[in-house]
Formats: structure tokens, sequence, C-alpha cells
């Protein structure tokens, strides 16, 4: 088929009769109404493969248009809908008149560094101090601490904006209280119906929240407070000719880059967002993402997939592997030369981090296809595991075996947990569950990843409980990973006005998956090892004889790689995303390669 992408109708249930690929993985079409994608391609005036991909991704008639052209005037809601936020505006406001520093108290994730960066880089503007603090992740663990807080306290600070957190810090948030210290949370995690001491709870998860905008990530409720101090001050006269008001739109590339790394869907304001925030990030203004981007030899026009997978682990690694508050201070500061030297260390970290990530999945993998696994929950637990990469290997997983993960690290009778979980199946509340039940020492988290401290002798329970909590919603499948594709192409049809019609769904991310497409019965003819770990490839249709540049990322050394390099002249399968070459410019495309399968005939 090569008229763009093929239907439900060319190839229904596995494609291709792919049941177990090179990478060990079930093909399967990602499923949409195909008369849904051409009443959509209709109405907009839009190629028919547009329509289609939109309906694949449950996008119908009345939000396609907004879905293909996101304005965030359209899209961002007034501030003050949420419970508590003219509470914290008031609080807030009054700091600035009063010439306080806030303290700012962030997570060690991307969005949690966003955050702070972002209300340090507004309160700046505004001619406000901010003093940030960022727990270490192995020492303190996640959220705020009674110690922490009153550091903070001690230094001088009356007024702390949590970011990221807090929202099931009781215990801290009461201690600083009774201490004087003034706490705003401004959060997204999953709230229980009692909320901690504080001056205000921002948080659109709310159990009392009505908001519909729960999807959001901490940074973009952020963005919400910065919008809501912003207007307060312009009403009480703050700005005059010697105070400029800022441009809140010069911050956005720090919104998309933690929406797109705390994995929410792109969808309504987050869309929105980060479509907005992507094209400010395209300008390199802010110093510690410039560098971070040269560092990480980023030369093209940066994207979500840049965002994603480039320079957030990078922004991330200093939480993992490396100092806490790197992230935020790289992304909050204004020297370049500091930007340079910060980002230059993230970078060393983030090739640390790889190393670790890499030991840990494959222990972690053995361990899952080892034992007896849930069909609702893979979970794995192991000794000596770096509790600084068990996120990632649980989002791997995730992403292997299409279902909720936990994997848990344990060291001294103690074991720290992270999980990630898929649409549908909201691990977060499970999570909290499992902590009000006794089984955890603390935990919390959304619909899509929580984390959790657990007591070794607890681990069997507590898989039982996440079990029985999420349900048999995915029913009794054998755990095999499987990968969801788009449809199949042509190689002749790899053209770049192919790719500028599937551009047309950026930004690529959650909810919003890139389309992934199947090449079936082409030949490598050549495969030559290029960079570190990745392999060129040049493909042929035996058919036509049209060829295409492809290319397998960190492919050397593994099944794939060998694949590619060994089936030279063979017919076979290919699966993966249409990009520009980067390398031969102009209008050149290649498919970026993800798997492969034998071409079994009949």
């Amino acid at each position: 088929m090569d008229d763009g992408a093929g239907g439900a109708e060319a190839f229904a249930g596995v494609v291709l009769g792919v049941e177990r690929s090179v990478c060990g993985r079930r093909w399967r079409l990602r499923n949409g109404d195909a008369r849904l994608g051409e009443a959509i391609a209709e109405r907009l005036g839009v190629p028919e493969i547009v329509g289609r991909l939109l309906a694949q991704r449950g996008i119908d008639l009345d939000h396609a248009p907004g879905f293909l052209a996101p304005r965030l005037r359209d899209q961002l809601p007034d501030p003050s809908h949420l419970r508590g936020m003219d509470v914290a505006v008031g609080r807030l406001v009054r700091a600035v008149h009063d010439g306080e520093t806030i303290g700012v108290f962030g997570d060690y994730d991307v969005d949690g560094a966003t955050s702070a960066a972002l209300l340090t880089r507004y309160f700046a503007a505004t001619g406000t101090r901010t003093r940030v603090y960022v727990p270490d992740r192995l020492r303190e663990g996640y959220g705020p601490n009674t110690a922490a807080l009153l550091s903070l306290r001690d230094e001088g600070v009356r007024v702390v904006v949590t970011v990221d957190c807090g929202t099931t810090a009781h215990l801290p948030l009461a201690d600083a209280a009774e201490a004087g210290l003034e706490v705003i949370v401004i959060d997204h995690h999953v709230a229980e119906p009692l909320l901690p001491r504080a001056v205000a709870v921002v948080n659109p998860n709310r159990l009392d929240e009505s908001s519909p905008h729960g999807a959001l990530a901490a940074v973009g409720v952020a963005f919400l407070l910065a919008v809501a101090v912003n207007r307060e001050l312009r009403r009480a006269g703050w700005y005059d000719a010697a105070r400029t008001e800022p441009d809140l739109l010069q911050w956005l590339d720090l919104v998309a880059l933690g929406t797109v790394c705390d994995v929410v869907p792109l969808a309504g304001v987050n869309r929105a967002l980060v479509a907005q925030g992507t094209k400010v990030a395209r300008r390199r203004d802010n110093p510690g993402l410039a560098a971070l981007a040269a560092v990480a030899g980023i030369g093209e026009p940066i994207d979500t997939y840049h965002l994603g997978f480039v320079l957030g682990p990078r922004v991330n690694a200093g939480g993992r592997v490396g100092g806490a508050d790197l992230g935020a201070r790289l992304l909050a500061t204004d020297d370049p030369a500091v930007a340079a030297e910060l980002a230059a260390r993230l970078d060393a970290y983030n090739r640390e981090r790889r190393e670790i990530e890499a030991r840990t999945l494959e222990a972690a993998i053995g361990l899952v296809e080892g034992s007896p696994q849930s069909p609702v929950l893979v979970f794995a637990a192991a000794e000596n595991w770096h509790p600084g990469v068990i996120g990632i290997v649980a989002a791997r997983l995730k992403e292997r075996y299409e279902r909720p993960a936990c994997v848990v690290a344990l060291a001294d009778g103690i074991g720290r947990g992270s999980g990630r979980s898929v649409a549908g199946l909201p691990l977060g509340p499970a999570v909290i569950a499992a902590r009000q039940a006794g089984l955890l020492i603390n935990g919390g988290g959304h619909a899509m990843a929580a984390g959790f401290t657990v007591a070794a002798e607890k681990l069997a329970a507590l898989e039982s409980f996440l079990i029985e909590r999420l349900g048999d919603g995915i029913g009794n499948e054998p755990l095999v990973p499987e990968l969801r594709v788009d449809g199949m192409l042509s190689i002749a049809a790899a053209q770049g006005e192919l790719i500028d019609h599937i551009a047309r769904l950026a930004p690529f991310g959650a909810a919003n998956p890139e389309p992934r497409f199947v090449f079936p019965g082409v030949r490598v003819l050549y495969a030559e090892a290029v960079g570190t770990s990745h392999l060129r490839c040049t493909l042929a249709d035996p058919l036509d004889n049209v060829r295409l540049r492809g290319i397998a990322f960190r492919a050397a050394g593994t099944p794939l790689g060998q694949f590619l390099a060994e089936t030279r002249g063979v017919a076979i399968h290919l699966a993966g995303h249409l990009r520009r070459d980067s390398w031969r410019g102009g209008d050149a495309v290649q498919v970026a390669i993800e798997d492969a399968a034998p071409a079994v005939a009949g």
C-alpha cells in the first residue's frame, strides 16, 4: 500500500503475522475508525492520512480543528478557577510588595526543576528574591521534609512555595506551620481527602476540585500561578516606568520541557502550552537550555523528541546520580559561563546514568521474564539497584509489556520504588491506598506515575494489593511486549511531503504518539556503524528498486543491529518513524528503525 498508510482493512489484528519480532514484540495495529478518519479529512480539507491518524488517536470531528491548530488564547484557563489559587496569589503579592524572600521547594525531576526555574525567573523579574531548595534523592527522598523547611525558616524565609510536591506532606507541613513558616503547595499529584496544613493547596487533582485540567503537569500549574500573580500585581500598580512587566510567554520553553518530560497527555491546554513552548525553545533564549542543546549536539530545530529524549534526561541526571539542584540551577541562570559548566556536568552525569540504567534494565527484564507475573502489573525488586534509575526502568518495562510496572531498589531492609502506568489504570491512587492501608512508609503520585517507600517484608503484600486494586482491566493475556503501529508504507511513499502531513499532528507525546509505520518486504542493501552505537542502512523495495535511508539508534550489539547487519539482500519487515535526514538536508527522508522481523512467506 503506497497511498500513505494502510488502514485496518489491510491487516487486522497482528500486523503481517509478526507475533515475535527481532526485539521480541508482537506488532499490533493502533485502533481507529476509518470512516471517522475519512470524515475528518473531508471536512477539514486535509490529506486522508491526517484524518486517519487523528481518528487513531481518538480525535473526533469537533476537536480536530483545535488539535491541528492549538492556540493558547483558546485553551489557557483563568487561574482563579483552581481552588486555593486566589489565596496563594494574595500571600505572594504581599511578599513581593514587602520585599520578602520567597522559598521555592522543588522536586528533583524535570517537572520539578522547570517549575522551580520558572518561578525563580518570574519573581526575579518582579524584583523579588527567591531561595530554591531541592532535596537529595538518596538522603532526603521525595518532597518536603521538616529539617529542610526549618532550615529555610532559619535563613529568614517566611513563605515557601512547593512545586511538584507537597500534597501528601502532612507532617512536614504541620511542623513548618508550628514554626511560623507559611507554605503554599503547587502540585498535580493525586490528593487524599485530608489536605496538609498550608496557606493554600493549588492542585487540579484535589478531590474537592472541579477543574477539567487535572492532566496539567506541575509546571503548568506553576505557570498559571505566575499568570495570576502577575495579573494581581498589574492591578495593584506594581509595574511602572521603572519596573517593566515581564512577558510570561518567554518562559513557555520551560513549561514545554516539564510537560513533555512528565509524560502527561498532550491534549487541550497541555498541547497548546507545548506547541507554543517549543517555538520559544527553538529561539534558545534560555542560556541553560542553549548550553544543554550544545553539549547534546542538537543542530536542528528543537522539537518534542529533543525535549523528552535529549534535553530532559540530562536535566534529570543531576537528581538521579549527581546534584539534585543542578537542573533547576541550570534552567534559572542567565550567565552563559555558569550554564556551560552546569550543562557539561549534567551531560557527564547522564552518561553515567545510562550505564547504570542499562545494567538495571537487563536485570529487571531477566527477573520479570523468569518469574510468574500478573497480567495487570509488572513488578520487579532486587538488592543493589540504584534508586536514581528505577523510574526510568519502570517506564521501559511499561513500554515493553504495555501494562503498569513497578521497580523497587532494596537496601538495608527498605525498598525505594517507582511505578509507571498506562492509560485507564491509574497507579497513583492505588499507591496512596496502599499507604493508607499501612503497607507503605510513604508514597503518592498521579495516574501515570507513582513513587513509594516500603519495608522489605511487605513487598509481597504490596504487590498483591496493587494487583487487586488495579483489577484485571488488561485481561489474561500472556506477558508479551507489543509494538503499536499506525499503518503500512512502501518505500516509494516515504517522501518529504508525507512527513509534512504527519507534522500537522505535532507536538507528539503522551496520548499523541509519533506515527509509526511498517515497511513490508524491504531489503537491506548496505549497513554500517556510525557514531558510538548507531547503525545506518540503505533500504530498497524489490518491486520498484526505490531506495531509502534508515538509521537504527543505539542498535550496535543488540539483536536488532545484528539482524540488520546479517540479513542484507533478504526480504524483511521494518517498523519505525519517518524523519528528515538532517545529514543530507533538503527534502531527504529516512526511517528511524525501531524493530524488524523476517518476511515469512504466506
